[in-house]
C-alpha cells in the first residue's frame, strides 16, 4: 500500500494539504526506495513524482558537504542503518536533477509501527539559501560594530528588514544567554515582545520540552556558544509558549562572533513544523493501517505475525490465523452501491475487534476478507471459540443507511507449528480451510486439514473451465416434472442445470454453482439458464402441448445485479413466452437478508407477471411477519422434511403445517423429493396439491420429458390411485 492508503478521498485530502506545505517531504519503505514525494520536493530535487516512485532515495536526494564539497551519507541510509532519527541544519547541500547545488538542512524520521519495528522513514527538507544569507549578514552586522556607524546603520537595518520578512522565528542572545533580539514571527510564536524580553534568559523566552518525555530541553543556543559552531535539536520537540500552548518546532542556533573571531552570542532560527509533523504522523499510521476500516493493514499483521511466531518457538506456544470472508458481500455492494458496502465494512471490523483480546491482531486483507491474529492460544479449541464469537456477532442485522443488512461468514482456521512452518504458509492453509467452510454451507468454520491443498487446486481448475464453458456449449438443461397430486397431472416442470466437464462427465449444481457465485460467472451462466428454459417452455407450447410454468433457481447474486429484471422482460419477449408460466425460485435464507432491497425487486418480478417461489422453505429462518411482505406464490417443502414425514412425528408436523399455512396464506405448495408410495399417500391424505420427486420421474434432457408430456397427456401419472 502506498504513504498515503488505498481510500480515494483520504489520499486526495492529504495531497491537498502536503502540497501546501513549503517543507518538501518524502516516503520510503523499509527498503529505503520512494513511495511518495510533494510537490515542494518535486521542485527542490527536480524530479517528478512519477519518474522517482520506486528508485532508491540515493538516486534522488544527494547531498554534498558545503566546504569539502565531498559526498555525504544519505540521511534515509542513516535511519535504515541506524534505526534513528537525524538531522543536520548546516554545511549540507542538495545536488538537484539539474546539477545545482542548493544549501538545505533537513531531517529523518523512522516510522515504526505499534510494536517498535521499523517500516520505513519519512524525510523533510528545505531550501536555507536565503535563510544562510540573513544569518551571515546578522554575523557580519554583530562584527562590524566597531567600523563606520553610518555603515553599521544601513546594514543592521537590512538585517531587521530582511529578519522581519523571512517565516522563521529568529532570536538572538548574548554570551551570557539573554536575549538580545526577536523577530516578528519569534514574538508571535512565543507569545513573548521584543520588549518583554530583552535581557531574559533565553530559556524563560524560549522553553523547549522532549515530545516524548516532557522534561525540558537545552537552548541550542548554549551549545553554540559553547563549541563555537552551528548546532540542531536532533530529537523532536515542542516549543511551550507564554501562554502555555505548545507548537511542535524544529531549530538550530549558530555563534556570533566579533572581529577577532570570539565568540559574542548566538542566533537561532526555528521553524513551526506543527503541520508537517501532523502529516508525517498521518503517513506513518496509513503506511500501516487500513484507511477504510482502520484496522491493521497486511504490513502490520505481517510484522506482528513474525513476532507472534517467534515467541511462541521460544515458549513453546500456538499461534492461530483466521481467515474470514464475508458470505455475499458483494451483492450487497452491487445491489445497494459502495458507500453501503464501505460502511457494512466499518460495522464488520467493528465487531471483529469486539470479538478479540487487544494481544490479538484485526486486519483487512482486502476487499470483504479479514484476518485475524490470535498471539496466544492454548488450544486449537480456544480459536474455535473466537470463530463462533464471529459468526453470532456477525448475524445481528447491520443498520446501515436505513437498511437492515444481515451478513455471515466463512472462516478458515490454521495453527502455527500444527499447520505451517512458516508465515506465508499459515495464511495460505487458513485461506485454504476458508474455501472448505464456504462449500460445507457458508456461516461456519472449519480447522485446516492436509486434503485442503488438493480441494483449492481443484477449485481453481473449476472456475477456469467454467469460464470456458458456455461458449464450448458444455452446459445443458435437465427438466422434472412437477404432478399434481389429486389427478397426476403434470403442472409445471422444473429446470436443472448440468456441466457436462471435458474429460470429467456430468458435475452436478452442488459442484460448481459456488465457485461460480464466488468469481461472478453465475451472471452469465444464470442467464443462459434463463435464455434456454423460456425457449424450451415456447418450443412445447409451438408442438401444441399445454401450456405448463418451467421454474429456475436464481441465486442472490444474480437477483441483485443492476440488469436482471431487464434481462428476465427482454428474454420473456425473445422467446414470445407469457411471464405467468415462468417461475423463479428463491431460497428462503436469501430472501431475508436485506429483506427490503429483496421485497422491492420481486414486487417488480411480480409485476412483471412472473410467479415467486420459495425452496427449500422450513430450511432458513424466516417469520410470517417477514413471508407476508413479499409476493410469494408458491412454497416449496424441502425434501429434508418429506424424506423422513412418515417416520418422524416432528417431520409429519412441519410437512402438515406448511401445507396449511399455503392453503391459508392463498399460496401453492409443492413437496420436493417424493420418492416411495407412502411419501406420497401420506401428502395426498393432507391435501397437498402438488409434489415432484423420483417417485414420478427423475430430471431428463428435453427430449425425454417431451416424450413424458405426450404420455401424460394422455394418461396422467397417477393413473390408479
Amino acid at each position: 500500500m502506498g504513504p498515503l492508503g488505498e481510500r480515494p478521498e483520504l489520499r486526495e485530502h492529504l495531497q491537498a494539504a502536503l502540497g501546501h506545505v513549503a517543507d518538501a517531504v518524502i516516503a520510503v519503505d523499509s527498503a529505503g526506495h520512494l513511495t511518495y514525494m510533494n510537490a515542494a520536493s518535486e521542485e527542490t530535487t527536480g524530479w517528478l513524482s512519477s519518474e522517482a516512485v520506486g528508485k532508491p532515495v540515493g538516486a534522488v536526494f544527494r547531498i554534498i558537504h558545503d566546504d569539502a564539497g565531498v559526498p555525504l551519507e544519505n540521511p534515509v541510509e542513516t535511519v535504515l542503518r541506524t534505526g534513528e532519527r537525524t538531522a543536520r541544519s548546516s554545511d549540507t547541500s542538495l545536488i538537484n536533477i539539474r546539477g545545482n547545488r542548493l544549501p538545505i538542512e533537513w531531517s529523518a524520521s523512522p516510522i515504526r509501527d505499534a510494536s517498535g519495528a521499523f517500516a520505513g522513514a519519512i524525510l523533510v527538507f528545505r531550501d536555507v539559501g536565503d535563510r544562510r544569507a540573513t544569518e551571515r549578514a546578522l554575523q557580519s552586522s554583530e562584527e562590524s560594530r566597531a567600523e563606520d556607524a553610518e555603515a553599521l546603520f544601513e546594514e543592521k537595518e537590512r538585517a531587521h528588514v530582511t529578519l522581519n520578512s523571512i517565516g522563521e522565528a529568529v532570536v538572538s542572545t548574548n554570551f551570557w544567554g539573554r536575549v538580545t533580539y526577536l523577530n516578528i514571527v519569534a514574538e508571535r510564536m512565543t507569545g513573548w515582545s521584543q520588549a518583554q524580553a530583552q535581557g531574559r534568559a533565553v530559556d524563560d523566552v524560549f522553553r523547549l520540552v522532549d515530545v516524548a518525555t516532557r522534561e525540558p530541553m537545552p537552548n541550542p543556543t548554549a551549545r553554540a556558544i559553547i563549541e563555537n559552531r552551528t548546532v540542531g535539536i536532533d530529537a523532536d520537540c515542542m516549543l511551550v509558549r507564554g501562554d502555555g500552548t505548545e507548537v511542535a518546532v524544529e531549530t538550530s542556533a549558530a555563534p556570533i562572533h566579533d572581529r577577532l573571531g570570539g565568540v559574542i552570542g548566538a542566533v537561532m532560527v526555528t521553524h513551526d513544523v506543527t503541520v508537517a509533523r501532523e502529516l508525517s504522523q498521518k503517513l506513518a499510521r496509513l503506511a500501516l493501517h487500513d484507511s477504510l476500516t482502520d484496522v491493521p493493514n497486511r504490513a502490520l499483521l505481517d510484522d506482528r505475525l513474525d513476532q507472534a511466531m517467534m515467541r511462541a518457538q521460544r515458549a513453546g506456544g500456538t499461534v492461530a490465523m483466521l481467515y474470514i470472508d464475508l458470505d455475499r458481500f458483494k451483492q450487497i455492494n452491487d445491489s445497494l452501491g459502495h458507500t453501503v458496502g464501505d460502511e457494512l465494512l466499518r460495522s464488520v471490523a467493528q465487531r471483529l475487534q469486539g470479538c478479540v483480546r487487544s494481544s490479538d491482531t484485526v486486519s483487512r486483507q482486502g476487499g470483504d476478507e479479514f484476518l485475524v491474529l490470535l498471539a496466544d492460544v492454548v488450544h486449537p479449541r480456544d480459536a474455535a471459540v473466537c470463530a463462533e464469537k464471529i459468526i453470532a456477532a456477525l448475524e445481528t442485522p447491520h443498520r446501515i443507511a436505513g437498511h437492515d443488512l444481515r451478513i455471515s461468514a466463512s472462516i478458515g482456521i490454521a495453527t502455527f507449528p500444527e499447520d505451517a512452518a512458516d508465515a506465508k504458509a499459515l495464511t495460505r492453509n487458513a485461506d485454504f480451510a476458508m474455501y472448505q467452510a464456504k462449500y460445507s454451507g457458508r456461516n461456519n468454520y472449519q480447522f485446516f486439514r492436509r486434503e485442503m491443498n488438493a480441494n483449492a487446486v481443484e477449485r481453481q481448475s473449476v472456475e477456469l473451465d467454467l469460464r470456458q464453458a458456455i461458449a464450448r456449449q458444455e452446459f445443458v438443461l435437465n427438466y422434472q416434472p412437477k404432478v399434481n397430486l389429486l389427478n397426476g397431472a403434470i403442472v409445471g416442470v422444473e429446470a436443472l442445470i448440468r456441466w457436462q466437464r471435458p474429460h470429467r462427465g456430468i458435475v452436478p449444481p452442488a459442484r460448481f454453482i459456488p465457485v461460480a457465485e464466488e468469481s461472478g460467472l453465475i451472471v452469465p451462466i444464470g442467464r443462459w439458464t434463463l435464455d434456454t428454459a423460456c425457449r424450451q417452455a415456447r418450443a412445447w407450447q409451438d408442438e401444441g402441448l399445454s401450456p405448463i410454468s418451467i421454474a429456475i433457481n436464481v441465486s442472490a447474486v444474480e437477483l441483485r445485479g443492476r440488469d436482471f429484471l431487464g434481462n428476465v422482460r427482454q428474454i420473456l419477449e425473445q422467446n414470445r413466452l407469457e411471464p405467468r408460466f415462468l417461475e423463479l425460485e428463491l431460497t428462503e435464507t436469501f430472501m431475508m437478508q436485506d429483506w427490503k432491497s429483496t421485497a422491492e425487486i420481486l414486487r417488480a418480478l411480480k409485476t412483471l407477471g412472473v410467479r415467486i417461489a420459495l425452496d427449500d422453505f422450513g430450511t432458513g429462518y424466516s417469520s410470517l411477519s417477514y413471508m407476508k411482505r413479499f409476493p410469494i406464490d408458491v412454497l416449496k417443502i424441502d425434501q429434508s422434511f418429506v424424506r423422513d414425514m412418515t417416520s418422524d412425528a416432528d417431520d409429519a408436523s412441519i410437512v402438515s403445517a406448511v401445507i396449511n399455512m399455503g392453503r391459508s396464506l392463498n399460496m401453492g405448495v409443492v413437496a420436493e423429493g417424493i420418492q416411495t408410495r407412502a411419501q406420497l399417500e401420506f401428502l395426498r391424505e393432507r391435501q397437498c396439491p402438488e409434489g415432484q420427486g423420483f417417485y414420478f420421474a427423475p430430471p431428463v434432457p428435453a427430449a425425454e420429458l417431451t416424450e413424458l408430456l405426450l404420455g401424460a397427456a394422455r394418461r396422467p401419472l397417477l393413473t390408479g390411485l
